[in-house]
């Protein structure tokens, strides 16, 4: 499933986290990446084990947290903590699947924690009209879908999809990513799931009568105790 999260982050945090990315320190994105990425990946990142992407991801975390929407769609169990990007001079990411399973760093000292990536997640955040180029490309059985949102803006998708960002040509694109290990592994249930809370979401909306509405919630909780892992 394909979605648009609309509003993950307003307008202060933004400003907040492009202050602290001017000024900060980027590396080569290929360093997080295996063989077969590095050949085609080609931008900047925050250093993993930096203090200000820690901090900048735990805005990011904050704000998906407590985002109705994303929660409805990601079911997510755990969240694998955000990195930040940067594509200019003609950066760009061939094709590529994100790996199945990410090693995510915890406290200093301790064992990374292994998430499963189920559902992918890119939060723009800088305006499209700041740059040329730089659209998400994700690629599924419907054919090939551009991505380019309004700064604050995510999309996410499975973590399964072949996907791309092409060439930024002018400007500078700005962006986290990020992975979730959701409750619901399969991206078919987890859509089945989605689309019944929102139907029984608008159906509460309009004043529907009660006793039917239950029955719906009832359902979906049901499919969700079946499917959930937890």
């Amino acid at each position: 499933m394909l979605l648009h999260v609309p509003g993950l982050l307003d307008g202060a945090r933004l400003a907040e986290i492009r202050r602290a990315l001017a000024e900060a320190d980027w590396t080569d994105g290929r360093a997080t990446v295996g063989a077969q990425g590095a050949q085609v990946k080609r931008n900047e990142q925050l250093p993993d084990g930096s203090p200000l992407r820690r901090q900048l991801a735990a805005m990011v975390v904050e704000a998906v947290s407590r985002d109705p929407l994303f929660h409805a769609a990601a079911l997510p169990a755990r969240i694998f903590p955000p990195r930040f990007n940067r594509y200019r001079g003609g950066g760009e990411y061939g094709f590529h699947v994100d790996g199945a399973v990410m090693a995510a760093d915890t406290a200093p000292g301790m064992p990374p924690q292994q998430i499963r990536s189920d559902v992918s997640c890119t939060l723009f955040l800088n305006e499209p009209e700041d740059y040329d180029g730089g659209e998400l490309i994700v690629s599924d059985t419907y054919g090939e879908h551009e991505v380019k949102l309004p700064a604050g803006d995510a999309i996410v998708y499975p973590s399964s999809s072949l996907h791309r960002v092409a060439p930024v040509t002018r400007g500078e694109r700005l962006a986290s990513f990020f992975w979730v290990q959701s409750l619901v592994r399969d991206d078919g249930q987890r859509r089945t799931l989605f689309e019944l809370d929102a139907s029984i979401q608008a159906l509460t909306a309009s004043g529907a009568e009660r006793e039917p509405v239950l029955r719906l919630t009832g359902v979906y909780h049901n499919l969700l105790r079946r499917w959930a892992e937890t």
